[in-house]
């Protein structure tokens, strides 16, 4: 299955210690061996970012965004290839139509 995780710095926590402080701890952190990043991208004005990862087991994803939860919010929304959402688009079209 496949997540988008995003995360922007939460409102007020931004100062240089926890700055600091939230690079030391990103410095030593290493994924879950069960999640593929496919993407992990920072956003340009360094509030926050995305990643697109892969798993099989959403625990792992919990885990690691609950270590940088001090200084982040954060969300996890599971995705679909395009092709695959629509297919599943045009499935449900077609169904609709089917109902009279």
């Amino acid at each position: 299955m496949k997540y988008l995780l995003s995360w922007v710095a939460r409102p007020g926590s931004v100062t240089e210690e926890t700055q600091a402080r939230g690079l030391q701890v990103f410095s030593k952190w290493a994924p879950s061996p069960d999640v593929t990043f496919e993407q992990f991208l920072g956003r340009v004005d360094s509030q926050g970012g995305y990643a697109v990862v892969s798993t099989e087991d959403a625990h792992a994803i919990a885990r690691d965004m609950a270590i940088f939860s001090t200084w982040f919010e954060m969300s996890v929304v599971p995705v679909l290839d395009i092709t695959d959402s629509t297919a599943a688009a045009i499935g449900a079209v077609e169904f609709r139509g089917s109902v009279s």
